[in-house]
């Protein structure tokens, strides 16, 4: 499994609701991908956000991501360092 990261950013302030209906369409969407999320961090502003998965490659996030229909500006693979 990889670690990937993904950078969403959002026209307007994302508020908790919108996250949470988020994260409700990507659960199937990332299940049946094997991706798993680990983290993710929201800019102060809630403007831009960073997510760290678990998958097999990169692709995988993608995949989901555009299933559920969740906007990203990025995704790539990353090691811990």
């Amino acid at each position: 499994m990889e670690h990937v990261m993904v950078e969403r950013e959002f026209a307007e302030p994302v508020t908790d609701e919108q996250l949470n209906a988020m994260a409700e369409r990507a659960g199937g969407c990332y299940g049946r991908l094997n991706v798993t999320r680990v983290c993710s961090y929201m800019s102060l502003d809630r403007k831009r956000m960073i997510c760290v998965y678990t998958a097999p490659d990169a692709e995988s996030v993608r995949q989901a991501s555009d299933r559920a229909q969740i906007p990203y500006v990025r995704i790539w693979t990353a090691t811990v360092g």
